[in-house]
């Protein structure tokens, strides 16, 4: 270990320890324990300048910065479109990131929000490049540490950079929506990407009393860390926690592309009190999606004005809405189910209810599905 990359390190802890996500003397002792950058050997991507584009640049182990770049408080990008690496690009991409080293300090906020013990048995879903996985190691002790990853290259690197620090939890390449019951009951379960809906898999892998720490989120992009707590009777629930925390979707809850929209001049207009700014929200956003699950957005420019969309791409429902001359909105909605009603009845409860913070709200999980409630 460089004596410059050992400061950088340290660097990075004290900015922790000072932010607040690294609260306690074990998870410390276990981030200086853990050497990011290398499970950052094979490079990442930064936000290119100057693009009108989301573009990326590869950022390899040779070119300056590298290192500073892995220690800094930052998501990297390793992954984009499924399959592309830093070594795989010369110039720049603009295809969709598909995995990445998540900032550290939500990594270890995330850690010592799941109240572990020594002892403790724990499930990760999502190995990514692997650092969560040895920072939970070294507190805990790679065997009681299982970490389940979807994507085999994923996998495959995370299990090369483990053995470069001598660090050998179980690896599992697999649905982690399905968790691993061979090593189960768990303590606790945290992963590293978002869902819509909690898997009841997770549940009945987790003793009694036991914690599964997870992001839930949506396909309107908003999504909150929740801590649930596992039942007797088989069902989970617990708060959200709040931060506005987001992980991509675990790749079988992506949204279904959306193909060919449907004739947004074939509906039923209205005048609307709600309108489409609070999709810009992170909170109100948060509530929307609630009312309607199953839809995404995007935003049009037609005929002189910006309309913001609302297509369920299984149902085949729609809404436009569009602010209208004097500043009023206008909703023009389409189909079987219709959204913007969903989402003003929802808004009408929340507010009812005194509007309260995302922190207000508990998650139930069970064989019947999963509720968001206040």
């Amino acid at each position: 270990m460089t004596t410059d990359q050992a400061q950088l390190h340290q660097q990075l802890i004290d900015r922790m320890m000072i932010g607040g996500s690294l609260r306690t003397e074990p998870w410390r002792k276990a981030a200086a324990a853990v050497p990011r950058h290398e499970f950052l050997r094979g490079g990442f991507f930064r936000r290119a300048v100057g693009s009108d584009f989301t573009a990326w640049e590869a950022v390899r182990r040779d070119a300056p910065g590298w290192l500073e770049g892995c220690y800094t408080d930052e998501s990297l990008v390793t992954q984009i479109a499924g399959t592309i690496v830093p070594d795989d690009i010369r110039g720049r991409i603009t295809r969709e990131p598909t995995s990445s080293s998540t900032l550290p300090s939500l990594v270890l906020r995330m850690l010592e929000d799941l109240h572990v013990e020594d002892g403790h048995k724990v499930l990760e879903v999502g190995t990514g490049t692997g650092y969560s996985t040895a920072l939970l190691c070294a507190r805990l002790g790679e065997e009681n540490i299982t970490s389940i990853e979807y994507d085999a290259e994923v996998a495959a690197r995370a299990r090369k950079a483990l053995g470069r620090v001598q660090t050998f939890p179980t690896l599992v390449t697999g649905d982690g929506l399905l968790g691993h019951g061979a090593d189960a009951p768990y303590d606790r379960v945290i992963t590293t990407c978002g869902v819509r809906t909690v898997p009841q898999a997770w549940i009945d892998q987790t003793r009694p009393g036991g914690l599964i720490l997870v992001t839930v989120g949506g396909w309107l992009g908003s999504s909150e860390l929740a801590r649930l707590t596992v039942h007797g009777d088989g069902t989970a629930s617990g708060p959200l926690l709040g931060g506005g925390v987001n992980f991509m979707l675990a790749r079988p809850h992506t949204p279904p592309p959306l193909g060919l929209l449907p004739d947004l001049e074939d509906g039923t207009e209205r005048e609307t009190t709600l309108g489409a700014d609070v999709l810009n929200n992170w909170t109100t956003r948060f509530i929307a999606q609630l009312a309607v699950p199953g839809a995404q957005r995007l935003t049009l420019e037609r005929d002189g004005r910006t309309e913001d969309v609302l297509v369920n791409v299984d149902t085949g429902s729609w809404a436009a809405v569009c602010q209208e001359g004097g500043g009023r909105w206008h909703v023009r909605q389409g189909g079987p189910e219709p959204l913007w009603d969903r989402v003003e009845e929802r808004f009408g409860q929340w507010r009812h209810a005194g509007a309260p913070a995302l922190e207000g709200l508990t998650v139930r999980v069970g064989p019947e599905g999963q509720t968001i409630s206040w």
